[in-house]
């Protein structure tokens, strides 16, 4: 059952602005690195680089200078060093995996859009994989993309028990995370902080058809694309067929998706959850823009974090040194994320309805590839591991699943 749009629950959260309109500039206190575009390529795909950069001055508001010429040249040169595997890896992605039929502890196999989720026993084995989806379909394969997605949860879940506790459980490969069992929440925790978006269910586009009231959250009239919210807003979905369905938190209790205590535990961890998230990708010239979190219950009862936290799949990001000006000139923010994607798709068919898509261009795929690595290493302040091995992917992965729980029973 869809949404009612213009219901209101009790009360909903009223986001009127003060009358002082104009969004500040999102810019943190300390010294932070930030992301410089190059140039565009011939295929109009921004190339991102990192450098240093000198304290912003937080009297004047204006953006921190970059640093001289040689972080540039240096971050170009982590670029083209990565550029050659990933070229490399393009036809050899991991769009597809098998240890069903390779490891006898696991029972069955369920294939979502990007992992596939094998049941072992007590646990459950989640593959990430290759496969990038965005329409709630599949649209490519990104070379080391499932590497980077679970080394950056893994990140992410190790950084945020502070605030809810996760299932992760172990893992064993670059690809693969071991979990505990859980029964999962048919609900995913959307929180966003900007009015912003290109899917049916993306906040700028509901906003733009004139809806003020949006899973219970009353949004003030005014506001332009890419603007920051007066707060950060929690904006659930449920799943309908094969697509993403909004729906309101009192529509969650009343379907009997989540009880009222576990739904209130939940949507307070997940609002928590994207204010530490927005902390720490400021101190890196990040904003992180909005986001999605999922959770299930252990056996125990307790309420758990799963499957992924602020990936650059799940999340959107801007750089932000540059959000403030462009967003003046009305020019899309600069992002580190599958937005450019998603845009591509956009303009050469209708991703929705179409049922076959072009082929995403190998200089974009490339390009996606380089982000995705990026953001991990800006995240993280870790040096991304590209795989040396000539060993397949999926006899490496098979392996070392098949180690992991030898280990366990």
């Amino acid at each position: 059952m869809a949404m009612s749009h213009s219901q209101c629950v009790n009360p909903p959260k009223n986001l009127t602005p003060k009358p002082t309109a104009k969004p500040k500039p999102f810019l943190p206190t300390s010294s932070y690195r930030t992301i410089i575009p190059q140039t565009l390529t011939r295929n109009k795909f921004p190339s991102m680089v990192i450098s240093a950069s000198s304290s912003p001055s937080t009297s004047s508001g204006q953006p921190p200078k970059p640093s001289h010429p040689l972080d540039l040249q240096t971050n170009s040169d982590r670029k083209n060093d990565l550029m050659n595997p990933i070229k490399a890896s393009l036809s050899n992605c991991l769009s597809e995996t098998h240890l069903d039929l390779t490891i006898p502890a696991l029972k069955s196999k369920t294939r979502g859009k990007v992992r596939d989720i094998y049941d072992g026993g007590d646990y459950l084995v989640l593959v990430t994989t290759d496969r990038q989806s965005a329409f709630d379909r599949v649209l490519a394969s990104i070379p080391f993309k499932g590497q980077v997605l679970n080394e950056t949860s893994l990140w992410w879940f190790s950084k945020t028990q502070h605030i809810i506790s996760n299932a992760v459980v172990s893992s064993p490969d670059r690809n693969v995370t071991i979990a505990k069992k859980c029964s999962v929440f048919p609900v995913e925790f959307v929180v966003r902080g900007y009015v912003t978006g290109s899917t049916d269910t993306s906040l700028w586009t509901v906003y733009k058809k004139g809806i003020r009231n949006y899973c219970g959250n009353v949004l003030p009239d005014g506001m332009v694309k890419n603007q920051k919210l007066p707060a950060s807003i929690l904006t659930p979905t449920t799943k309908a067929a094969d697509h993403d369905v909004p729906i309101t938190p009192e529509e969650i209790i009343q379907r009997g998706l989540m009880t009222q205590a576990d739904y209130d535990e939940a949507s307070k961890a997940a609002l928590s959850l994207f204010e530490y998230g927005q902390r720490i990708a400021l101190e890196h010239g990040l904003i992180l823009v909005d986001t999605k979190y999922e959770f299930g219950k252990g056996s125990d009862g307790t309420v758990l974090l799963i499957d992924e936290v602020h990936t650059p799949d799940s999340s959107r990001y801007w750089i932000a040194h540059s959000y403030e000006e462009r967003f003046q000139k009305g020019l899309e923010p600069e992002n580190i994320d599958k937005e450019f994607l998603r845009l591509w798709f956009k303009d050469h068919c209708n991703p929705y309805e179409d049922e076959v898509l072009p082929a995403a261009p190998d200089e974009l795929v490339s390009e996606l590839a380089w982000r995705y690595i990026l953001l991990y290493e800006t995240i993280t302040k870790s040096k991304f591991e590209v795989p040396l091995t000539k060993e397949p992917i999926h006899d490496r992965i098979s392996r070392n699943v098949s180690q992991a729980l030898s280990s366990l029973t």
